[in-house]
């Protein structure tokens, strides 16, 4: 049977969505992150050394990253969904958003998490410094780099209803994530495309139920 080793407020949740809208049967087991320092339980390292979500097993198979476990469940389980024929000229198309979703987009948005987060950790004497730090990285690196990726995305949403093509695939649940993160902080508001697009996969009745099973999550 699939499992799906399930972490709160983390990208695992796209696997459950995806799993959701292919109708695969899966066992859910659910792990808690450290209140207070945010972390994974240990107990995922008994699972893949790094101890990381999402991760999946199958069998003796253990299959972690997003994009290797999306490629995964379609090849093994897909039957030809939600995703191009390798023949179709979109393909590669679809290959480079899947991969771009955690190659490329959220690494500013995990340096604005990790330095938003860093003078909350600190002694009270070093937070001055470290907002200080979070300012000056933010403006110089974090925030223009964060604009340059949503004016991409809106420019690409402007030319089909998803990413791939006007079809809804696995790269639009991969691309989900960043999108929703930029939503979140407010800065997607102003991009019609962006906010769009993200209507329309919170009325997905899979991503409902995704949610229903893995819990509400924040980014």
């Amino acid at each position: 049977m699939l499992t799906v080793h399930h972490l709160n407020n983390s990208r695992s949740q796209r696997i459950l969505w995806l799993l959701e809208e292919l109708e695969v049967d899966y066992q859910l087991e659910k792990h808690l992150r450290d209140p207070k320092t945010l972390l994974a339980p240990k107990k995922l390292r008994d699972i893949h050394p790094l101890g990381k979500s999402p991760v999946i097993t199958d069998g003796d198979l253990v299959v972690a990253e997003s994009g290797a476990i999306i490629e995964y469940i379609l090849d093994v389980y897909g039957s030809g969904r939600l995703r191009p024929p390798t023949t179709d000229p979109d393909y590669l198309r679809y290959r480079y958003w899947l991969h771009y979703a955690e190659g490329s987009a959220m690494t500013p948005f995990l340096l604005k998490l990790i330095f938003a987060e860093l003078p909350k950790q600190a002694p009270f004497v070093a937070k001055p410094i470290l907002r200080g730090i979070e300012a000056a990285v933010g403006k110089a690196f974090v925030k223009p780099n964060i604009r340059t990726h949503m004016k991409f995305w809106e420019a690409e949403l402007e030319k089909s209803t998803y990413f791939v093509s006007d079809d809804f695939s696995a790269a639009d649940i991969q691309m989900s994530f960043p999108l929703e993160a930029s939503m979140s902080r407010g800065s997607g508001s102003k991009y019609k495309n962006i906010s769009a697009f993200v209507e329309r996969i919170h009325a997905r009745p899979a991503y409902k139920r995704a949610l229903e099973k893995g819990g509400p999550y924040e980014i």
